[in-house]
């Protein structure tokens, strides 16, 4: 009972980060708009299990490490830039969707299997070295040097879990039948816009360096 105090605040932080747009976020509407729920939803899960890199290294003392080598810290930055990249490569080279895709009643060849919409998901977080930033901030003002280990590991638990839930929830918003049909039509071209505002991160990152 001595660390709800604690565990409240962490969990109305992180909350507010997580619902915060960003690239999970973008990632997260493409694949549910382009490729339907089930794509949608396992981009969902790996972007919780890329928040596990963060908290494992933060935990490990990795994260400090990282914000005291400025060489470390753009070396991720420039890693975490360079996928961004490769993403709004992918998105700005969108094609119209086909009327099988339209109407989903049939699977196409393009979809990606679960293991890559979650590889997806996974890289996405798991190489923002924004996230870096921000576990060892909460870490480090949040969270006791005191709290034992195995109560920081459950929090990092309850952040991966809030994460995956959080963007569950955005693709079923996104991937409704309803919605997605209507919007597959020009759907290329919010896949190009999601494309340019990845763009803007990764450039925004490049720039920090």
């Amino acid at each position: 009972m001595q660390y709800w105090p604690e565990f409240i605040a962490l969990a109305v932080v992180h909350f507010l980060a997580v619902v915060a747009p960003g690239p999970d976020f973008a990632v997260t509407v493409r694949q549910s708009l382009r490729f339907g729920q089930r794509v949608g939803i396992w981009t969902a899960l790996g972007i919780g299990a890329g928040m596990s890199v963060h908290i494992v290294y933060t935990l490990l003392g990795i994260g400090a490490l990282l914000q005291t080598s400025a060489q470390l810290m753009s070396a991720a930055r420039i890693l975490g830039a360079g996928y961004l990249l490769y993403l709004a490569w992918q998105f700005l080279r969108a094609q119209p969707a086909t009327a099988d895709q339209a109407d989903s009643k049939e699977p196409d060849a393009a979809i990606p299997s679960a293991a890559m919409a979650f590889r997806t998901g996974f890289l996405t977080n798991a190489t923002n070295p924004k996230a870096t930033l921000f576990f060892l901030a909460v870490f480090t003002t949040v969270v006791s040097s005191a709290t034992p280990m195995a109560v920081q590991l459950g929090y990092g638990l309850w952040m991966c879990s809030v994460n995956a839930l959080w963007f569950v929830g955005v693709s079923l918003m996104f991937s409704r039948a309803r919605l997605r049909q209507a919007f597959l039509r020009f759907a290329h071209w919010i896949e190009r816009g999601i494309g340019l505002l990845l763009l803007a991160f990764a450039c925004r990152l490049f720039w920090s360096v």
